[in-house]
């Protein structure tokens, strides 16, 4: 097996696992452990994925962080549009076994929530697109500019998920209430292609271009903050 095919795997297997198990904490055991919990389950999971496939993939899972990386040179051209499409597809994946699972559920109504990321109805407190933008805009930059930060020289080795993974945390502390908190365009596209919900399907190119327009910002903080190197 290749490093490459191999990085693809991991790709697709870790951005399973982010949206199987924080996705999963919201919808199996959201009434329980609150936003707070969930936000726990997104940053903890995403720290335990860099220790495990980070020396293979770099740990991406997610569209964002591998844009950002490209566009500040610290990842090959030639391997985005693989990356991406394994994180999508395991984004898909994870949610379909979450589906699975929670149709198991007593009283389980999926159009009341699949943990979808919106604006408007689908917005927990019913924000704007614009509101949801920014937010999105300015965590999923702020998340790209942690992951090159790890990159740096000087950086401390082996603390590179701790950063990553409670930078998430926090994003989610902010963001679930405004827009369900995606930070990822994969982890927004997976439930919502599995939900079959059209409003959350046609909010797609926007969270696609919130996570775009993030990683290019994060990429600019990162070249303005090191231009000494």
């Amino acid at each position: 097996m290749t490093k490459s095919f191999s990085s693809y795997i991991a790709e697709f297997l870790g951005t399973l696992f982010l949206v199987f198990l924080g996705c999963g904490a919201a919808v199996l055991a959201g009434s329980h452990i609150g936003f707070i919990g969930v936000s726990f389950a997104f940053g903890l999971t995403l720290l335990v994925l860099a220790y495990m496939i980070g020396p293979v993939s770099g740990c991406h899972v997610n569209p964002g962080v591998t844009i950002g990386l490209t566009l500040c040179g610290k990842f090959e051209k030639s391997h985005v549009v693989p990356y991406i499409i394994s994180q999508l597809l395991g984004a898909t994946v994870g949610a379909f076994i979450l589906l699975f699972i929670a149709k198991g559920l007593p009283g389980f109504d999926l159009a009341k929530g699949f943990a979808l990321n919106g604006f408007g109805d689908l917005s927990p407190s019913h924000y704007s697109m614009m509101v949801v933008g920014i937010i999105e805009v300015i965590l999923s930059a702020l998340l790209v500019f942690a992951v090159l930060s790890t990159t740096t020289k000087g950086f401390p080795a082996g603390f590179g998920p701790i950063l990553v993974g409670t930078t998430l945390l926090i994003g989610h502390l902010v963001s679930i209430p405004v827009s369900n908190a995606s930070i990822n365009f994969a982890r927004t596209f997976g439930p919502a292609l599995v939900s079959g919900s059209e409003v959350a399907i046609h909010q797609l190119p926007y969270f696609l271009l919130f996570n775009a327009v993030g990683a290019v910002l994060g990429a600019i903080m990162h070249k303005l903050v090191r231009c000494g190197e």
